[in-house]
């Protein structure tokens, strides 16, 4: 037995020794390459690296941005970096040396990545937003976030409802994250957004984070003036409390899936819809858009005030004449309505 423990003890020692001895090896053959090869990048270059792209594919990308592609290739070859490289971003530095980049695919150390989500109306309109930003086309993307089974197990009826998790702002991520660890992280940082003060204020509105979001996107549609939107907001509170439909306009829009509407005429109003919120009273299902950050916190800061109507100013400067009654809200409509027809807007 003791004669046994005695071989296996030789034996894990003499592999310590050749690993060690196969590590340094490596080592030095590297830095060789690197000293003969040093200073090959000539400008940054941004090398981005797919799930689905081969090793020929890999070294094509490299050739192009540096002036050793010999020695790159003896390096890599030596390391058998074709069946070690890793996917991802990386960042190829002016005067790095072909061992500088032969160790940063091995080693995976790539560059994360700034992903912006903002304005997009609907799940496969972000999809084809966030399209290369990640690694992954827009198919692939809406087949997740556009999946309803899937918002299911986040809580949710459907994906509509789950686009309300989707909060504008940049966000940083390793460009080949999957779009499920995507959207596990845009879960989180939806959590994180709801803080106890915002729901503090939320329960002022008597709305439910979703009821939130959805009347936060009927405001910024209703107007980029981050100034005005807590009264706007304040309108449509006023009218939900009293019953009234919203008669909201962005809402027909996104009833009828044409953005580039620029007059709403009363054929539009008719189309059947419960996004309409001209034929059906309260909130509509879910958002019609991705809000912005400072309409979502005008709906939880709303103003409080008698008004119930407002229609844009007929000096088109982004701005909105309010109005407490309906006969006050009909003359500055009527003002407004002149100044479309004198410019020809249909």
């Amino acid at each position: 037995m003791k004669k046994v423990l005695i071989s296996l003890l030789a034996l894990a020692i003499l592999g310590s020794i050749a690993a060690y001895t196969i590590y340094n090896s490596e080592s030095a053959m590297l830095k060789i390459y690197g000293w003969l090869y040093d200073d090959c990048v000539s400008q940054e270059t941004h090398l981005y690296i797919s799930k689905h792209s081969n090793y020929e594919e890999v070294t094509a990308q490299i050739h192009k941005a540096i002036n050793q592609d010999k020695g790159f290739d003896k390096c890599a070859e030596y390391v058998d970096l074709s069946s070690s490289f890793h996917k991802g971003h990386y960042i190829l530095r002016k005067g790095m040396s072909v061992s500088d980049i032969v160790r940063m695919l091995r080693s995976g150390s790539q560059t994360p990545v700034n992903v912006t989500i903002n304005n997009a109306k609907t799940p496969a309109l972000l999809a084809k937003k966030l399209e290369g930003k990640i690694d992954a086309d827009s198919t692939e993307i809406i087949s997740v976030i556009g999946n309803d089974d899937i918002a299911k197990s986040y809580g949710f009826k459907n994906a509509l409802e789950m686009y309300s998790i989707f909060i504008p702002n940049t966000y940083e991520f390793y460009w080949d994250t999957t779009v499920e660890e995507f959207l596990a992280r845009m879960f989180t940082e939806y959590d994180k957004f709801w803080t106890e003060e915002r729901d503090k204020k939320r329960e002022r509105s008597g709305l439910s984070r979703m009821g939130v979001m959805t009347l936060a996107s009927i405001v910024y549609e209703e107007t980029r003036q981050s100034d005005e939107m807590p009264r706007v907001a304040g309108v449509y509170i006023n009218r939900l409390r009293k019953g009234m439909p919203l008669q909201a306009d962005p809402t027909i829009k996104y009833a009828l899936q044409d953005f580039s509407l620029r007059r709403i005429l009363n054929k539009h109003l008719k189309h059947p819809s419960p996004y309409n919120t001209y034929l059906n009273k309260g909130l509509p299902p879910t958002p019609i858009c991705m809000p912005g950050i400072s309409a979502i916190n005008a709906v939880l800061d709303y103003e409080e005030h008698n008004y119930l109507y407002f229609c844009a100013r007929e000096t088109f400067d982004g701005y909105h004449n309010f109005a407490a009654t309906y006969d006050q809200h009909l003359q500055n409509a009527r003002r407004y309505q002149r100044e479309l027809n004198k410019r020809g807007i249909r």
